[in-house]
């Protein structure tokens, strides 16, 4: 599995980024490696024979950052003309200082730009986690997202402090999730390849 990511000065979506690849080294069996989206180019090898690629950014003015922006447009050259990334598993998780800033708009970006490769979306699949009198801000998914991780790190805080422990570990989970998937799916394949 390919955590490719960019982050901005701060270091707060290379937490994120860090909190998925923890998550999916949970499950046993498993390699995950961390890419800079910036690098990506020099790495196509790895991106291509990933089971899983999750990927990530700062939103910025109700967007994916430029940079990771420049990594998606890179690869139409080969690995869209090729379609080598089909049939993959594909997640995505983003950051900004607000709990909304349209961080959904990243989401759809990264799911969307998923889509166009053929690979298949696995969601967060984590129910609304702060929607309740009774609830408090250390609950998994807090801000409610539903297609990926929507982290948030307050402006004026630190990569030591924010995003808060709740985001972080909602990114595990999905970073745990993706890799259960992308096994099912490479198993379920290997039951088929043996019937025919």
């Amino acid at each position: 599995m390919v955590v490719v990511y960019h982050s901005g000065r701060g270091g707060h979506t290379t937490k994120v980024a860090e909190a998925v690849a923890a998550g999916a080294a949970k499950e046993p069996n498993t390699e995950v490696q961390l890419l800079w989206a910036e690098d990506a180019p020099k790495h196509w090898d790895v991106l291509d024979s990933a089971d899983a690629i999750i990927m990530g950014a700062p939103t910025y003015m109700g967007s994916l950052s430029a940079q990771f922006k420049g990594f998606m447009d890179a690869t139409s050259h080969l690995q869209y003309a090729q379609k080598r990334w089909a049939n993959k598993v594909a997640a995505g998780f983003t950051n900004g200082g607000s709990r909304g800033g349209d961080k959904q708009n990243s989401l759809i970006q990264l799911m969307t730009f998923a889509a166009q490769h053929h690979m298949h979306w696995v969601n967060l699949g984590l129910p609304y986690g702060n929607n309740r009198s009774f609830t408090n801000e250390d609950v998994l998914n807090r801000d409610a997202y539903t297609l990926g991780v929507a982290a948030q790190s307050n402006l004026d805080q630190s990569s030591d402090v924010a995003p808060p422990p709740a985001d972080l570990r909602t990114a595990e989970f999905l970073g745990q999730r993706v890799t259960n998937v992308a096994r099912e799916l490479k198993v379920g394949r290997a039951v088929l390849a043996q019937r025919k």
